[in-house]
């Protein structure tokens, strides 16, 4: 009987030592093929670097994001810069068919989002809040929330076999305040691969130095050359951190590496998944380390 006991008892060690080892996997969500590269770009790179498996999914083409161009003949280019972003970050990125500037929360799409989790075997799911100016951001946030519970739900999409753990879900940041300010409950340091998701944002060149100026009325301030473009994304896309960012940072890492950042992304725990203690948040983001 002891030996019988301490066989199970082996047996289960060594499980939890595997699942302890075995690679995360992360998928994030965003409405349009550049948000997640912009939200979480660095983050995503931490991950790649650490070993584990990152999916970034746009849930729109990205068709009508253009001063010139739109149609079919965007969303190929739109979905090329992707392929290219995820070259460059070491991962897997996946562009839906929807309409860009058309999206609503049906079911359909729903569905799509649910089937995906599942068949990525998420461990965490990141996508917008449903608070901003963009009504794909907004409606995006709203699909991946319906989804939350519903990966676990044998009976919803039962084409695809449902998880039998709710993922982590968490928000992007951003900077709305009604009616809730965003939360930096996870905050990442991104400073040691900052080049890499400035690499993936330059393959994003419809985006950054075409429609995004020419909406925003700054065309004429983009450089002509490669790396000085590269460069004024850097130097213009983040002047500094946050307080409250820099506070989280000084949670997660110690107030050395905190103090020294030039780079960081947040993001806000959402209520819908699993509820992770803060051990299991350096499980999952095994990038947080004290000094």
């Amino acid at each position: 009987m002891k030996h019988l006991f301490c066989t199970i008892l082996l047996s289960w060690c060594l499980y939890a030592a595997a699942a302890q080892q075995a690679p995360l996997r992360i998928v994030m969500i965003g409405a349009h093929p550049d948000d997640c590269d912009i939200k979480s770009g660095g983050t995503a790179a931490l991950f790649a670097q650490m070993g584990h498996a990152v999916k970034f999914i746009s849930v729109t083409n990205g068709d009508a994001g253009h001063m010139e161009q739109g149609g079919g003949a965007l969303a190929k280019r739109r979905r090329a810069e992707a392929a290219e972003a995820a070259k460059r970050l070491g991962i897997t990125y996946e562009v839906m068919d929807n309409h860009d500037g058309e999206l609503e929360p049906t079911l359909n799409i729903r569905l799509a989002l649910i089937r995906q989790i599942r068949a990525w075997n998420a461990d965490v799911v990141i996508s917008h809040r449903p608070v901003d100016y963009h009504p794909d951001h907004r409606y995006t946030g709203i699909l991946v929330q319906d989804a939350a519970f519903m990966v676990m739900v044998p009976n919803i999409a039962p084409d695809t076999p449902p998880l039998t753990k709710n993922p982590v879900f968490l928000y992007f940041q951003d900077h709305f305040t009604k009616p809730s300010i965003f939360q930096p409950d996870v905050c990442i340091d991104i400073t040691a691969v900052i080049d890499k998701k400035v690499d993936a944002l330059d393959a994003h060149a419809s985006q950054f130095y075409e429609w995004l100026p020419w909406v925003s009325g700054y065309k004429g301030a983009i450089p002509a050359g490669k790396e000085e473009r590269k460069a004024w994304i850097r130097n213009t896309r983040w002047p500094s951190i946050p307080p409250a960012i820099r506070s989280g940072l000084e949670k997660w890492y110690g107030p050395a590496q905190a103090g020294a950042a030039k780079y960081a992304e947040a993001f806000e725990l959402c209520e819908y998944g699993a509820r992770p203690t803060e051990e299991e948040i350096r499980r999952l983001f095994p990038m947080l380390k004290k000094e």
